[in-house]
């Protein structure tokens, strides 16, 4: 694979920050845009604008098709068994919240539980909070140690008959651990427990396949894929997807409205209220077809590289601690130094023109097992080169000695 070839297909890596040149260590937060997704955008708007589904006119049925093009091209992404299967949201958040929202008022009731893990990212807990508040349910948590391993024999131990969901992230954001969600899936569904994936940080990685995971709800965000922000995806088993209330009432969600009584539309529309950001759905196949093209086998063999390579360099500096240090890690290396406070280095890094995430990165349940405020993260995408982490290098090396 071209690095070079690849990062070309970037307009914003080629710009310098404080007189240097851009190192974008922030992917985990939001990956950057490749020409042809920016492209994606420009083309709708400028030839294409229109609402869908429900406009007789030649714009409504060009943009209608490619909507729904979109929509193939993900359930192909991520072998879903029906294209109905996928419900597009503003992003990874609303994807659970709908799901909390939803199931919660379907299936939760007084005294049942619902289960998460500690290190899930504060939008696969918040939402699991307000259902069971509103419904009267409890909220359990399965334990990680110092490595950032789940501890799958306390998720045995806790899964009963008031059990009602587990919710868990399939990469965690803060810690890199890539969880065994097979496995999870397995546990889950010997006791008939439903499970929900917070794919976000994976599905830019590695490939995923709902189907071989077994999972019932698939989570993640266009923005963490290359592609626009303001578009996600709820993937839905068919079978819970029709039990479920819709999450929004609204345009487009319906088939007949009264006064007196509203029937409402079929899958995936019951959850699809109003006008949707066709746009940035356009743009989600743009980055689905850059991933693919590009290769998604050479892309999570590029990051597990380069992941290696950083963790073993940054490992050789004085006073440098990494946090999640599990077999199975993607691209996310959490970190420390010395006794310096997080943000006092990701501020000097950024005026070396290196942009990297600190503070509590929406997990502080992490951040409290571990007794610290916060960490370093830098995070990898299939534009970064060995050349960045070296310059990442030499600037903590340089910074370390002031914040001593």
């Amino acid at each position: 694979m071209e690095t070079d070839s690849i990062r070309s297909q970037f307009p914003i890596l080629g710009q310098k920050v404080y007189g240097k040149p851009l190192v974008y260590f922030d992917n985990a937060a939001t990956t950057q845009k490749p020409q042809s997704v920016i492209d994606t955008l420009c083309r709708y708007y400028q030839t294409l604008n229109s609402n869908i589904h429900r406009g007789a006119h030649y714009l409504a049925a060009e943009a209608t098709e490619e909507y729904e093009q979109t929509r193939r091209a993900v359930q192909q992404f991520i072998n879903a068994r029906h294209s109905h299967e996928i419900v597009f949201t503003r992003g990874t958040t609303e994807s659970i919240n709908l799901v909390a929202a939803s199931f919660g008022q379907r299936f939760l009731k007084e005294g049942d539980e619902v289960v998460v893990s500690a290190m899930e990212h504060h939008s696969n807990i918040v939402p699991w909070q307000l259902a069971c508040e509103r419904q009267g349910a409890k909220l359990r948590v399965i334990p990680f140690d110092d490595d950032g391993v789940l501890d799958l024999e306390a998720l045995r131990g806790m899964l009963n008959e008031k059990t009602r969901i587990v919710a868990v992230n399939h990469v965690s954001n803060t810690l890199g651990t890539v969880n065994p969600i097979k496995e999870i899936v397995d546990i889950a569904h010997s006791h008939g427990i439903p499970v929900l994936v917070d794919g976000a940080q994976a599905i830019s990685h590695f490939a995923v396949d709902v189907q071989e995971l077994g999972c019932d709800f698939y989570c993640f965000s266009g923005h963490k894929m290359y592609g626009p922000m303001g578009v996600g995806v709820m993937y839905g088993r068919e079978e819970l997807l029709e039990q479920m209330p819709p999450y929004q009432g609204g345009g487009e969600m319906i088939k007949d409205v009264t006064f007196e009584r509203t029937t409402y539309n079929e899958l995936p529309f019951k959850f699809e209220a109003g006008t949707p950001a066709v746009g940035d759905v356009l743009g989600l196949h743009s980055a689905i077809k850059f991933m693919q093209q590009t290769g998604i086998e050479n892309i999570a063999r590029h990051e597990k590289e380069l992941t290696e390579y950083a963790t073993e360099r940054l490992l050789q500096i004085d006073g440098l601690r990494i946090y999640g240090r599990a077999k199975e890690k993607t691209s996310v290396i959490s970190f420390l130094v010395g006794n310096a406070h997080p943000y006092d280095v990701g501020t000097l890094l950024d005026k070396l023109g290196i942009a990297v995430r600190t503070g509590h990165h929406c997990t502080q349940p992490i951040m409290d097992r571990y007794g610290i405020p916060g960490t370093v993260r830098a995070s990898f995408a299939v534009y970064n080169t060995r050349e960045e982490v070296d310059v990442l290098i030499s600037a903590i090396e340089r910074i370390a000695p002031m914040l001593a």
